[in-house]
């Protein structure tokens, strides 16, 4: 007997990532395959019903967008409310800005609803753990968004530390981030949303970055036991949406020092001021005894200790050495599918089939404990034990 369709309402989704990652290439992917086979063997179809608060983008993203993905249209509402006393409706996801994404997890939550939601949570660690409270009290099925674990260079990375590759891990160095233009010049219009720079409206570098590192250094590495941070607001105007000038009160770069509970050392740079001469927008360099790792997002190379050159300083000659040619890409091993449709799919059967899902509410709030660590630490200069 065929399966119900299970109804995800999903709130916030017209934003940059509601709509280009879990939209267009998640859920209408997983309704153009046929849904989410479950450990049955079963096919578990899907049914979106797009929220949020503008009719024109919501009616073009459900009628326009998906009848060109899967050749018909899907359901919108600008009624919050009706979806959640909707007792057809049994998944609710946000993506909206976080500092109103309390509010409607607590709201479904309390209305019996299963969530999944982008990260961070909330914008301290009170309100996150409220909330991780109070998903225990009703009972409901949660989850939270972790995309970076799924990527196929952090995949490859993964694989090579389960193979003992690195021999014993010395030191992690990664870099993340590019140049997000202020607006102030019409032919190079941001590429982020104006609240990304308002802490008043829950942006920053930190809660917005940190708590991906969090959630990767735990998985990769280990988990953090004290971190020393730095943060800056390095450009302090920018332009909105409507074309006027506003004050940037969130830190746009951060620095941090993650020493973990094994005694290990990661540093991670982040910054929406820089401009990129590296591998990816993202590289994580990973330094062992036996060799060493630069994984970007889809490509990871690697140079064992027999291919180590040895340099020799001498700054009064040309460096002899290009050393980029001693590094090995990694080919791919398997097909690697859209990180972000790979977790729907795994909350998905989470919340139908009962797998295994640890990327909650719970594991989401450590995300932002590191995240306002790393606040505290930069403001008051010191280092900080988690």
């Amino acid at each position: 007997m065929p399966l119900t369709p299970i109804r995800i309402a999903m709130h916030g989704v017209t934003g940059r990532m509601g709509t280009n990652q879990h939209l267009i290439r998640s859920i209408l992917p997983i309704i153009k395959q046929g849904g989410v086979k479950l450990s049955t063997g079963q096919w578990q179809q899907i049914e979106p019903i797009l929220v949020g608060r503008d009719a024109v983008k919501l009616k073009h993203l459900a009628e326009t967008v998906s009848m060109q993905e899967i050749g018909r249209a899907i359901e919108f509402t600008t009624n919050l409310e009706s979806i959640l006393l909707d007792e057809s409706v049994e998944i609710v996801f946000d993506a909206a800005s976080t500092n109103l994404r309390p509010e409607i997890l607590r709201a479904a939550m309390e209305h019996g609803k299963a969530v999944y939601c982008e990260k961070p949570i909330a914008i301290n660690a009170n309100e996150a753990s409220e909330l991780v409270a109070l998903a225990e009290k009703t009972g409901v099925k949660n989850g939270v968004v972790q995309d970076k674990l799924w990527l196929p260079g952090i995949r490859k990375l993964r694989m090579l530390r389960d193979q003992g590759f690195f021999g014993k891990i010395l030191g992690v160095r990664a870099e993340f981030g590019y140049w997000v233009f202020s607006g102030h010049d019409q032919d190079q219009p941001p590429q982020r949303p104006s609240w990304n720079y308002r802490s008043e409206d829950g942006g920053g570098m930190m809660i917005d970055m940190f708590c991906h590192w969090e959630y990767l250094i735990n998985d990769l590495f280990g988990p953090i036991a004290r971190v020393l941070a730095h943060k800056t607001t390095d450009i302090a105007e920018r332009i909105d949406e409507s074309g006027e000038p506003y004050q940037c009160t969130a830190d746009d770069s951060a620095s941090a020092l993650f020493v973990l509970k094994n005694g290990l050392t990661c540093q991670f740079n982040s910054s929406w001021t820089t401009r990129v001469r590296r591998d990816d927008l993202l590289t994580i360099q990973v330094d062992g005894t036996e060799g060493s790792a630069v994984a970007g997002l889809r490509d990871c190379w690697i140079q064992s200790l027999s291919a180590t050159p040895r340099p020799t300083w001498n700054p009064d000659v040309p460096q002899p050495i290009h050393f980029y040619d001693n590094w090995q890409i990694l080919p791919n091993s398997t097909e690697y599918d859209n990180a972000f449709k790979i977790q729907w799919e795994q909350f998905i059967r989470h919340c139908v089939d009962d797998a295994d899902f640890p990327w909650t509410l719970s594991s989401a709030a450590a995300g932002v404990r590191l995240a306002e660590a790393g606040a505290i630490s930069a403001n008051e200069q010191i280092w900080v034990t988690l």
